[in-house]
């Protein structure tokens, strides 16, 4: 795995959570998704964390992490739940992507 930011900032693990958002709540998952960067902050193995929009009405997560342990803690902690809170209502059913990362550039 190449990390041309060094050993401290190493990430090995990811996320991609694509969410595809009910006709009308648009603006609810985007407020959503921007209100989550606050949960994610106290979050130390949360090495880097996006929000995202890839179209009109389909959103995304897309995070990375040191290893396993730091990925699991993720899922088990508050935007993992909140998301899963807000499935049915804003959008459906999330997909979530585990994923390997293969090459990184981190500020350092």
């Amino acid at each position: 795995m190449a990390d041309i930011a060094g050993p401290t900032t190493t990430v090995t693990k990811g996320l991609f959570v694509r969410i595809e958002a009910k006709a009308g709540h648009e603006g609810d998952v985007e407020a959503f998704l921007d209100g989550g960067l606050d949960l994610v902050l106290d979050e130390p193995a949360t090495t880097a964390w996006f929000a995202i929009r890839l179209g009109p009405s389909t959103f995304g997560i897309f995070d990375v992490f040191p290893d396993d342990a730091g990925r699991d803690a993720h899922l088990n902690g508050r935007v993992a739940a909140a998301l899963m809170e807000n499935a049915g209502t804003l959008y459906d059913e999330p997909m979530i992507e585990k994923l390997d990362v293969l090459a990184a550039k981190l500020p350092g």
